[in-house]
């Protein structure tokens, strides 16, 4: 079988689980090598890494908030050092507290512009000299559509996302003439331990069935899959875009 990212080298944060550990996969399984950031869980991100290998990947784990600048620093230069440079970026770390927005504190408005949004542009400017000296690549992070729809108690992260989709269209324009595409994947209610932690969430998880022409919450792997396109020479066309995969909720 044809393998289109042979070689490539992709550094995804928050890899160790759910939509990022699915990503991983399904980068490897296109032939591309995998740096895997975590900032607690190593069991899991341990666990992660035996299983990209099992099935033929070379794979590194490495501890580092994503939103912290010399963590940022620490993970880009290790995965330099073990893999030789980045092809491919990932940024799927994400954090915020589920409180309406005007109950929201200043460090937990911070904390959701600084994990969401700016951590995509630091590591950006950390790994574009190599992206640069490979003759480009492919940068990724994943969105919401709580970007540009209400949903309760989900501002701070909604607006952080909205925040992401604008400095995604602004680095697309910027960085297209050094051969890197830039774009962002935005999904509806997926199915991760993450979400399980929203107010009400098996009110809210049925809610968002019954409004889903697919009939069901997104998994994991459904995300995957479009980032793993966008990473892929098959989206060579596609600049500054968001790709929607939400089983249709946003159509109603």
């Amino acid at each position: 079988m044809s393998k289109p990212l042979q070689q490539k080298v992709a550094l995804i944060t928050g890899a160790s689980r759910g939509i990022g550990k699915a990503i991983a996969f399904e980068l490897a399984h296109l032939g591309a090598s995998i740096m895997v950031n975590y900032v607690r869980n190593e069991e899991a991100a341990v666990e992660t890494v035996t299983a990209l290998r099992d099935m033929g990947s070379e794979a590194h784990s490495f501890q580092a908030n994503a939103g912290d600048g010399a963590d940022q620093t620490l993970l880009v230069d290790e995965t330099f050092k073990l893999f030789g440079g980045v092809d491919i970026l990932v940024h799927n770390a994400a954090i915020g507290a589920f409180k309406p927005v005007h109950k929201l504190k200043p460090n937990q408005w911070d904390l959701s512009m600084t994990i969401n949004t700016r951590a995509l542009l630091e590591l950006t400017q950390k790994v574009l000299p190599s992206m640069e000296s490979r003759g480009g690549g492919s940068i990724i992070a994943l969105s919401s559509l709580g970007s540009h729809r209400f949903i309760p108690n989900y501002g701070a992260i909604g607006i952080s996302k909205a925040a992401l989709e604008s400095l995604i269209k602004y680095l697309a324009v910027e960085l297209s003439p050094k051969g890197i595409r830039v774009n962002g994947v935005s999904g509806g209610l997926v199915d991760t331990d993450a979400v399980r932690h929203f107010p009400e969430f098996e009110k809210f998880r049925d809610e968002v069935v019954r409004r889903t022409p697919a009939g069901r919450i997104g998994a994991p792997e459904d995300l995957a899959r479009v980032v793993a396109f966008l990473a892929s020479p098959q989206s060579a066309w596609i600049y500054g875009q968001i790709l929607t995969a939400d089983g249709g909720l946003s159509l109603i």
